[in-house]
């Protein structure tokens, strides 16, 4: 069974919002100063001792049901079970967006370079100090909730790649055509994976605010979407529709 430690909340006035931090960390000493100075923050920390019991978490029903909402994943990389490399590749490969700051005795810059390369927003090297874990935790907090991360030129969803500056799309390893406006639709989806979207949202997201039309062209072009991505359109395994509310995305 899952064994995982949420910790004391405490509040700040500095923070208007509780931001919850994932640590996933198995020195025990290291472990406790940074839960320690998370709190005195104001956050809220849920711990993993290992990497498996990591995974187990980040792929539970609360947390891909976003009913556990992580704002920050504080990842170590020498890892009982599972490595923090991994669960990056694993979680990006997966289309998660939230923020991944990697501690590591690893210092070298080939070691930097690759956890960047596999999708985490930052790196720091142990030993390191508590205040600048804290500034970076913030900061990468303030870019995501504010809309400042750069937009990565490559997304990936399972079996389905988007490459944003190219425009381009491969499904299963096969380049697919898509229209503007589909790739514009599979882009924002692809950007917040099972986010619901209701026809409205998109239209203002895809086709802009002052458009004219009818609501049933979003139906239109999902159609279209699911023919081109789904092996059998009629069970999709990517745009789901959600009744009553819109569409999501895996």
């Amino acid at each position: 069974m899952l064994s995982l430690e949420l910790s004391k909340q405490t509040t700040n006035s500095s923070l208007t919002l509780t931001n919850r931090v994932l640590l996933v960390e198995d020195e025990e000493l290291i472990r406790d100063m940074v839960i320690l100075a998370l709190e005195e923050e104001g956050y809220e920390v849920v711990v993993a001792h290992d990497g498996r019991k990591a995974l187990d978490l980040l792929q539970s029903p609360e947390v891909t049901t976003g009913d556990l909402n992580l704002d920050l994943i504080v990842l170590d990389l020498m890892l009982p079970f599972v490595n923090g490399l991994d669960i990056c590749r694993v979680l990006r490969y997966q289309g998660s967006i939230v923020p991944i700051l990697i501690l590591s005795a690893k210092a070298s810059e080939s070691d930097r370079v690759l956890g960047l390369e596999i999708g985490a927003d930052d790196y720091l090297t142990k030993p390191f100090s508590m205040r600048e874990l804290i500034a970076r935790c913030a900061a990468l907090i303030r870019r995501q909730r504010y809309g400042a991360v750069p937009k990565s030129p490559m997304r990936q969803f399972r079996d389905v790649t988007l490459f944003s500056q190219e425009c381009r799309v491969l499904v299963r390893d096969l380049e697919i055509n898509l229209s503007p406006k589909e790739f514009r639709l599979l882009e924002l989806f692809m950007s917040y994976p099972r986010r619901v979207w209701s026809r409205e949202q998109l239209i203002e997201q895809v086709w802009e605010p002052d458009f004219l039309g009818d609501t049933k062209t979003v139906d239109v072009h999902i159609r279209w979407l699911r023919e081109k991505l789904e092996k059998d359109p009629s069970q999709p395994e990517y745009l789901i529709t959600v009744r009553g509310f819109g569409y999501r995305f895996g």
